[in-house]
């Protein structure tokens, strides 16, 4: 007889500073390329425009865990599908989907011209005629960085997870010297003016800027103008949607860590996208700034007080932190766009295939690698154009975000069971007012609008990948929903790989001895691992969720077929376990044994993996106590030397029941403690005993006297005793 260890691309969670760092790959990589794009925009005011930005983040960010905290698997797609239904769901995740194929074009192409620029000027500096052309060189660059974390998100998140963590520890040094030189650096010039005023007449439109705005008595509307110069600097806050996709992974406590993801976010992306785009201007001469304009702190650090040498080498080092962070959010734009491709596939939108986890790492390996095709086709087509890339990248930025915060409002009126809200809430009478989560949706909604309008390359481009797009999700949820019709299934489950095994082994279920054996059957009835989810503490104990295949008396003389162990049904099983563990933020292992006796199948698992307790459900057929009485016999079937472990019996709408199998020390009820006192005070006035008489002696007296009895005339007796003792069941013995 053979049992199978199930695995699932889920379950690998991460803490919250490596959440961080991926969301971070993406949004503070910015700071390298937004303010040069928004400044060639709309002129010197777009620095302030870009710290107004990152401060902005801060109500995105309540946004994106509003929805978190309704939605464990959330993200754009789920949450406007349950507010504003399919259809426009699916235009959303769309358009998504093309912001984050172009998020790692436009970073790593971007790290391609910063190093294929610094290798030029160590050609210069050293007099060597051999030059790179920047353009094509990055293009190059970007196709070999793109490869290179296609693999590492096959091998799966914790990977990718912990360079990310890497590069961000390097990006803080840089971001902290800049802090320190910039400020030292005004002071020793003494002659430095802040960037002008975000205000209509400080801001200068270029043509492309404008798009089909332009010749329009638009942009001569104040409140119009700032809106459309704001959507230019917008696009260094993309990123957020892979928020609501490490969500997922995020460790137990998951809201708290949220919080603190978000957090870190925020305030790292002010200070280093924000203040040092506003040092880079006020700092960099006007009169060569536009040089720069695509290795802005690149610029900055060349202008910067100090020997020469000393500031040559300080570029040396950010174009190094340039290439590796920028290179980094290739990293996150595949991670993010895994993660919304498996959302939207687990809900029947796209294709089955594509979810098939890879045989070794199991990863969705497939849907990794279109993303990385269409990617490594970006690149190709840009030829190394950082402009062309960023204006096409704005548009499903903006969009998303948009369609992300009107899901979230229209779901405030049709449920109550937010985890979190965002702020700024007037309740009157029953009816609560959400002015601040409204008035970010509007903001989101007039820059979307501006965006379409004034962005041309954007709009053409990204409409016609949306609908592209679009079409295949279509075409592939009706497919889905004919195969779920044929088959009779309301909902699309979990993917699983499936390792055969001889027998049940802790080193193949990577459960170490003391862990916690949870049996489940019925997925209706899974209020006990719920209870195990919440009060486990995995530094102590893992957890392992078995299930039993029931078979047939004789089966064992023939090998089982993958479907006659591991079915439709334990599919189903296992899937609503995975979406148990993961709202709570921990990780189990996932176990199926076929067995004629579900009870001795419980106990030898239990046994193999020598777990300290076996927790159960209540049974439809039998009560609770019967269930571990038959738990009990089947222990005592075991071979010596027999494994001691706990089973609880857990009910949720009645005390659990605990009992100890095999030798233990018995609790005793208060009242056996007090008769058991008082008789050894009794025997130990007589002057032979006295002080060397022990509660022990007396019990193990009583018991031998007891078994003496029960091999005697007595034994009717003492079991009508027994019968009559008061019931007790439920509590420990």
């Amino acid at each position: 007889m053979k049992v199978v260890v199930a695995t699932t691309v889920a379950l690998s969670f991460i803490s919250f500073w490596r959440g961080a760092s991926i969301v971070l790959s993406d949004l503070a990589s910015s700071v390298f390329y937004a303010g040069g794009i928004a400044e060639q925009a709309v002129g010197k005011s777009a620095a302030w425009l870009v710290l107004g930005v990152m401060l902005f983040s801060f109500a995105v960010r309540s946004v994106y865990m509003e929805s978190c905290g309704m939605f464990v698997r959330g993200g754009v797609y789920v949450v406007v599908r349950d507010s504003m239904g399919p259809f426009v769901a699916r235009i959303s995740v769309s358009s998504l989907i093309f912001d984050y194929i172009l998020t790692g074009p436009i970073s790593v192409v971007s790290a391609g011209q910063y190093l294929g620029g610094l290798l030029n000027e160590v050609a210069d500096l050293i007099h060597q005629p051999y030059k790179v052309d920047p353009n094509h060189f990055a293009a190059f660059f970007g196709i070999v960085v793109t490869i290179y974390f296609w693999w590492s998100n096959i091998k799966g998140i914790h990977e990718s997870s912990g360079k990310a963590l890497r590069i961000m520890q390097i990006t803080t040094v840089m971001v902290v010297a800049l802090l320190i030189w910039c400020p030292i650096t005004m002071l020793l010039h003494g002659t430095w003016t802040p960037p002008p005023a975000p205000i209509p007449s400080h801001l200068h439109f270029s043509n492309d800027a404008l798009g089909w705005f332009r010749g329009t008595i638009w942009p001569t509307i104040p409140a119009i103008a700032i809106i459309i110069a704001f959507g230019h600097a917008l696009l260094s806050m993309s990123g957020f949607e892979t928020l609501a996709q490490v969500y997922r992974e995020i460790a137990y406590p998951k809201m708290k860590n949220l919080k603190i993801t978000a957090n870190i976010v925020c305030w790292y992306a002010v200070i280093c996208t924000g203040l040092i785009t506003i040092f880079a201007v006020m700092i960099i001469p006007d009169s060569v700034r536009s040089k720069y304009y695509d290795n802005l702190i690149g610029g900055l650090a060349m202008n910067l007080a100090g020997p020469y040498l000393m500031r040559l080498g300080f570029h040396l080092f950010v174009v190094v932190v340039g290439v590796l962070i920028l290179s980094g959010a290739v990293n996150t734009s595949i991670i993010g766009a895994n993660g919304v491709l498996n959302r939207v596939a687990e809900d029947g939108v796209l294709l089955d295939w594509f979810r098939k986890p890879h045989h070794k790492f199991g990863t969705t390996h497939r849907i990794i690698n279109l993303v990385v095709l269409l990617q490594i086709l970006t690149i190709a087509l840009s030829k190394g154009d950082v402009y062309l890339l960023g204006e096409a990248y704005a548009f499903g930025v903006v969009w998303s975000f948009f369609l992300k915060s009107m899901g979230v409002l229209v779901l405030r009126f049709q449920r109550h069971d937010q985890e979190y809200k965002f702020p700024f809430n007037l309740r009157v009478g029953k009816i609560e007012l959400p002015f601040g989560l409204g008035a970010t949706t509007l903001i989101l909604g007039f820059v979307a609008i501006a965006n379409l309008f004034s962005k041309q390359i954007a709009t053409k481009f990204g409409v016609a990948f949306t609908a592209a797009v679009f079409v295949v999700f279509t075409i592939s949820e009706r497919i889905n929903a004919r195969k779920r019709k044929q088959l009779h299934e309301s909902k699309t489950l979990e993917e699983f790989n499936l390792e055969h095994q001889p027998t049940v082994d802790a080193k193949t279920i990577h459960a170490r001895p003391g862990c916690v054996l949870v049996a489940v059957r019925d997925f209706h009835r899974m209020d006990h691992l719920k209870r195990v989810l919440e009060k486990t503490n995995l530094r102590r104990h893992d957890i392992v969720v078995m299930t039993v295949r029931t078979i047939s008396t004789g089966a064992g003389e023939y090998e089982l077929s993958e479907a006659q162990i591991f079915s439709d049904y334990e599919r189903e099983v296992f899937s609503h376990v995975v979406e148990l563990a993961e709202k709570e933020g921990k990780p189990v292992e996932l176990l199926v044994v076929p067995a004629v006796n579900p009870f001795d199948a419980m106990v030898q698992a239990a046994a193999q993996l020598q777990a300290s307790r076996l927790v159960t459900g209540v049974s439809a057929r039998m009560a609770s106590e019967e269930l571990a009485r038959n738990i009990g016999l089947a222990w005592e079937k075991l071979p010596e030397p027999r494994h001691a472990f706990s089973l609880e019996v857990i009910s949720p709408d009645r005390p659990p029941v605990y009992v100890n199998l095999g030798p233990h020390p018995p609790r005793l009820w208060p009242e056996d403690v007090d008769r058991l006192h008082e008789i050894w005070l009794e025997l130990s006035k007589d002057a032979g005993i006295g002080a060397k008489l022990h509660h022990r002696d007396v019990v193990g007296l009583a018991l031998r006297r007891l078994e003496e009895e029960l091999s005697g005339a007595d034994r009717e007796a003492i079991l009508d005793a027994l019968r009559n003792e008061p019931d007790h069941a439920g509590e420990p013995d």
